[in-house]
Order: structure tokens, then sequence, then C-alpha cells
């Protein structure tokens, strides 16, 4: 099979930033006399390795109470600009239009919308009347991987058809002012928003193909990470410790994961990883055996942009191929952990 090749690679971010530092303020407005034990928890704004974030509203916004109609409304407002905004820019990337596009994989875990994005954003950005639309939910954190290998699974299997990839984010919508509890405070501490799209096919100038995906879910992990679903919105659930179940699984799932995908944790030249925190960036690093900041991509996007979740690894990938940093005589793995508890990866290949 003829593997799919990046074509193109596109971002983009809302307008709203907030400073690390004036997050943490707000966070102790919200929470400090409600919460005895927000301060406790406060010292994560601190160590999360965020300078700022992209919000997609402004910040008076989320100072009022919300509810799911609310929240519903600004996600399809939102999202469905970033989709517009990242989708064109990866476009313009390969040098292709709306109407070249064949299929559409739509990745989206942090709000609801039935038509699903691309069919909110067909008329403006001008898909044909008949792309294939695949809209995917619940990935979560690992949706840039996983949404990534579908997309070029799709492509590989319509050899010459040309599929866009976009994945929209805005984490913010899930700041509860009525949860108290540390799961809030550390997403609260941690998650931004963001798009990013990939155009794919088996035909074109690339810097890269895919060659290969593999994903592992841990048995009994249904309940590390996800959304609690409650009445003002979702929630967010961190049953877990992250970084301690990164130290304890991943260089042993690693390991199956490349012999699944001919090859092994030794040849490969780079990981391109989801920074879900600095502290997360750091177990993958004392995981994978590098030295550490060798995950300085994974570093620099989490410091301007905060956790995106989906998009994150994504932004990680344009940064190290608009610098040229992935090894040419190497290939190259991505990866990213999710709800499930799944560790999902991509095997990348330099195209010569």
């Amino acid at each position: 099979m003829i593997p799919a090749r990046l074509l193109g690679l596109g971002r983009a971010t809302p307008p709203h930033i907030i400073a690390q530092d004036d997050a943490r303020a707000w966070a102790r407005s919200q929470f400090a006399e409600r919460f005895p034990v927000f301060e406790r928890l406060a010292p994560v704004f601190a160590n999360a390795g965020i300078n700022q974030r992209r919000l997609a509203m402004p910040v008076e916004w989320y100072l009022q109470p919300q509810d799911w109609a609310t929240r519903t409304a600004a996600y399809r407002e939102v999202a469905r600009g970033l989709f517009i905004a990242a989708a064109r820019d990866a476009l313009d990337a390969a040098r292709l239009q709306p109407s070249d596009i064949d299929i559409v994989v739509t990745v989206s875990s942090t709000g609801i919308a039935t038509p699903s994005l691309e069919a909110l954003a067909h008329a403006e950005i001008g898909f044909r009347a008949d792309v294939a639309r695949v809209p995917v939910f619940g990935l979560g954190c690992a949706g840039g991987v996983s949404g990534l290998a579908l997309a070029a699974r799709l492509a590989a299997a319509q050899p010459g058809a040309r599929v866009l990839m976009v994945t929209v984010e805005l984490c913010s919508l899930s700041f509860r002012e009525d949860q108290l509890s540390k799961a809030n405070i550390v997403a609260t501490a941690l998650f931004g928003d963001g798009a990013a799209a990939v155009v794919l096919s088996t035909e074109g100038p690339a810097q890269v193909a895919v060659v290969d995906a593999a994903d592992h879910l841990w048995p009994d992990t249904l309940d590390v990470m996800g959304w609690d679903v409650a009445r003002h919105g979702f929630g967010v659930i961190f049953a877990q410790s992250i970084p301690a179940l990164i130290a304890r699984h991943l260089r042993t799932t690693l390991n199956g994961l490349c012999a699944a995908m001919g090859t092994s944790r030794e040849a490969i030249g780079r990981f391109i990883c989801h920074p879900g925190g600095a502290k997360v960036v750091e177990a993958l690093e004392a995981s994978m055996e590098l030295a550490p900041g060798t995950l300085d991509a994974e570093r620099a996007v989490l410091a301007d942009n905060g956790n995106m979740s989906a998009p994150s690894v994504l932004f990680v990938l344009h940064r190290l191929l608009a610098a040229d940093a992935l090894p040419a005589d190497r290939n190259s793995i991505m990866l990213a952990l999710g709800p499930g508890f799944t560790l999902s990866s991509l095997l990348l290949t330099p195209v010569l």
C-alpha cells in the first residue's frame, strides 16, 4: 500500500490570550474561599510549564455562570471559525483549494455540534457537495495522533484521494466554577484552545509520509481520563496521575507498538509527543531514556499555548517541520495519550 504523504499542515488559535499568572489569580478569586485546599494546589499554575494560553471567549465570559446551552453556542461559533482558519492554512500550505478535498475527517471532543463542524463550515469554506465526511468524537488528547492515523488510512486506501483532517478543541469551555475538585483546578491550570489541520494524499510533494500506526489501550483504566457529563456541562476527570502511569507502563508498551509497526524504539530519530504538561513531558523523556530537554519543541508549544488537547501534537509537528528538525535518514514517531486510557502512535518516514 502506498503511504499517505503530509502535503500541508495548518494551525489556528482564538484571539483571547491569558497569561498564566492572571489565570492563577482568576482561579484564586473563584475557588479559594469555597475550596480550602486551593492554596495547596495553586503551585500547579507555576509548575505547569505554561506562560500563556488562548481562550475561545473573553475572560469576562468565564466569570459568569454558564450552562449547556451557552457552552454549546460558544462551541459552535468559535470551533467553526477555527475549523475554517486551520483548514485554509493547511490547504494553502498544500497549494490546494477546498474543492480539491475528497474526504474530511473532523476530530473534536470538547463540544457537540450536529450538524458537525465540517458541515457547519461547508458553505463558507467551499467544499464540494459530494465530499465525504467523517466526524470523530471522544479521542481527547490522543485525537491528534489517532485522527491523523485514520485520515492516513483513508488516503492510502484510495490512492490519489485528498484527505483533510481537522482537529478543534475548546478545552476552556469546560472550565467549571461549580466543580470544587482537584481535577478541575488542574484543568484550569493546564488547558487552552486551538485547532490544527493536515492535508494528506498518496501523491504530491511532502517532507514526511505516514508509514503505519498502532494503539494500545490499558485494561481497567477507563476512569483515568474523560468527561463527567453533568448538568452545567462537561467536567474533567483525572482519576490517576498521568506521569505515574507513564513511568510504569510507557516503555514496555512503546516497545510493543514499535514492533507492531516494524521498527524499534532505538531506531527512531525523533519522538514527537503531545505535551500534556511539564511533568508529563519529563515523564516521557525519562521513560524513553531521552536526555532531559530533548523534547524542546513540546515544551515550547506548551509554554505558548497550554495543553490544547488533540491539536497540541500537531503544533509540535508543525514546529519541527518548519525548522527542518526531523532527521532525514531515520523515522520519527508521534505519540499521544488519551481517554481509554490509550497510547496512540504514528510512524513517519522522511520523503526523499
